[in-house]
């Protein structure tokens, strides 16, 4: 095999209506809020922060932009047909619907019983022991969640879940953990290091999903898609961030901090940068925002937009920003999103009233898809780097 291989295929694009986007998000934000599963990576914490190396075993595997989140192509059981499984940082279990799912004659059913709750969305069904496909990829005797039930699941397959193996505790109705992909990939020695990077491309225009792609990478990070080095971070100590992959930081708006250092999570499954209420708020001020009455969403005049300043994210010391481009939602997706052509609709979302609670705000997709980001396992670290869509002025053209 192949360890070294990066892999690509097209995107492609499915755009949820964004009033559905900002309702899903809010829920999303209750669910993690109260911490489940209520058993935090702190458990499997190193006391050596060493950054996972990208030499080894480093597989890429390519993922689809869905305009919301991404997916990965995984093969299960008879691989006559790839998955279209959405990658997910803020859960651990990997399951596919049934439906999408044919046994073989070397495919066990343990007849153990799972369930999950998403927040907004729910997934029960029975576990299998499979080998799982994704690229050079080859994992054999995974446990997969076969799902009988999936609900507010539209237009996926199932779920990659790529988070501490601690979040499947209690999903089982033995309440044991399962081991992730990642977990397995490490066992049976098909990766050097238990960690994954991800690269997205932004998605800017309706030909996106005839060509845009991005890699998802097991073992380590792909130093090629970086334009500057990995800074790396602790899993943050604040319940129940420290649950997720979690993280403190600080936020700065045209010179002004807006957040105080906090904790709060990186999460793929959620689809916009969610702030604490009073952060909300006064961005919202300084930019001249209004709320759209239809969507829910942030948006600003043409005026506005060309005044609006760099948002700066500290984390770890260093600082990641974005630019005024990337605090907006691609203009070609308005149509999609619902809003008038001509919109500029903003990323950004109200975590709610509930603030100093462990948890105070989620770098969505919106964030990640403008810089690499390294879920490190073993060392219990996350890392960021810039890319060169980082600064990309793609979506207001």
């Amino acid at each position: 095999m192949s360890q070294n291989a990066i892999h690509s295929v097209a995107f492609k694009t499915n755009v949820a209506n964004a009033k559905q986007i900002k309702e899903r998000d809010s829920i999303r934000v209750k669910h993690v809020q109260a911490g489940h599963q209520p058993h935090g990576p702190a458990a499997r914490h190193h006391k050596h922060h060493e950054p996972c190396g990208p030499s080894g075993s480093v597989t890429c595997i390519p993922v689809t932009n869905a305009s919301v989140t991404y997916l990965a192509d995984v093969c299960m059981g008879d691989n006559s047909k790839a998955c279209n499984l959405l990658i997910d940082t803020g859960s651990s279990n990997t399951w596919v619907k049934k439906e999408c799912y044919k046994p073989t004659s070397a495919s066990t059913d343990t007849r153990e019983k799972f369930s999950i709750q998403y927040g907004q969305g729910a997934t029960s069904g029975t576990i299998y022991k499979d080998t799982v496909t994704m690229g050079s990829l080859v994992i054999k005797d995974q446990l997969i969640g076969v799902a009988d039930n999936a609900t507010d699941m539209d237009n996926i397959d199932g779920i990659l879940g790529i988070g501490p193996c601690c979040l499947t505790e209690g999903t089982t109705s033995d309440n044991t953990p399962i081991p992730t992909v990642t977990d397995n990939c490490l066992n049976q020695r098909l990766i050097a290091n238990a960690c994954i990077g991800i690269y997205y491309e932004p998605t800017a225009t309706d030909n996106d999903s005839n060509g845009k792609t991005g890699c998802l990478s097991f073992g380590g990070p792909d130093i090629s898609k970086c334009t500057s080095e990995i800074n790396y971070v602790p899993i943050t100590k604040t319940d129940p961030a420290c649950k997720y992959w979690g993280i403190d930081q600080s936020i700065c708006y045209n010179g002004n901090e807006i957040m105080a250092n906090c904790a709060g999570i990186a999460d793929t499954g959620t689809t916009m940068c969610m702030l604490p209420e009073s952060t909300f708020q006064t961005y919202k001020e300084e930019v001249g925002a209004k709320l759209d009455p239809n969507t829910g969403l942030l948006t600003v005049t043409q005026k506005q937009f060309e005044c609006m300043q760099d948002m700066c994210f500290k984390i770890g010391g260093k600082e990641y920003k974005l630019t005024p481009d990337a605090q907006t939602w691609p203009r070609s997706q308005n149509e999609n999103l619902g809003v008038p052509k001509n919109a500029i609709c903003l990323i950004f979302a109200s975590m709610g009233q509930m603030e100093n609670k462990g948890l105070d705000f989620i770098n969505g997709y919106t964030f990640l898809q403008r810089f690499y980001s390294v879920y490190d396992t073993g060392n219990m670290q996350v890392g960021f780097a810039t890319t060169k869509h980082t600064t990309s002025t793609s979506n207001q053209v």
